[in-house]
């Protein structure tokens, strides 16, 4: 990698990370950057980041380097089953997703 590209990736990788912290915020997994208190969660603002990543994995789509596309695309899994863990535990006792 030569040095002109290193601050596009750098820039690229600062952007994901930014998000992905944003919706573990949102998670209240890890504290406000600054004030450093977990809130409660916000399903909806952590929706919302992880659906940004999604369009920014989406419009990037062979622009990347091997490593921007593999963070990318592990930061979304991990958030996506973060997302459904969260949305199970809010989950009124008894529901069901399919009613037979």
């Amino acid at each position: 990698m030569d040095e002109s590209s290193a601050p596009e990736q750098g820039s690229f990788m600062t952007l994901v990370l930014s998000l992905a912290t944003s919706a573990a915020v949102h998670f209240g997994d890890v504290g406000d950057p600054a004030t450093g208190e977990r809130s409660d969660v916000n399903l909806e603002g952590a929706r919302q980041m992880v659906e940004i990543l999604g369009i920014l994995q989406e419009k990037t789509r062979g622009n990347l380097t091997p490593e921007e596309a593999t963070i990318l695309e592990r930061v979304l899994f991990e958030l996506r089953m973060r997302y459904v863990e969260v949305q199970r535990a809010q989950a009124p006792a008894g529901r069901r997703i399919i009613v037979p």
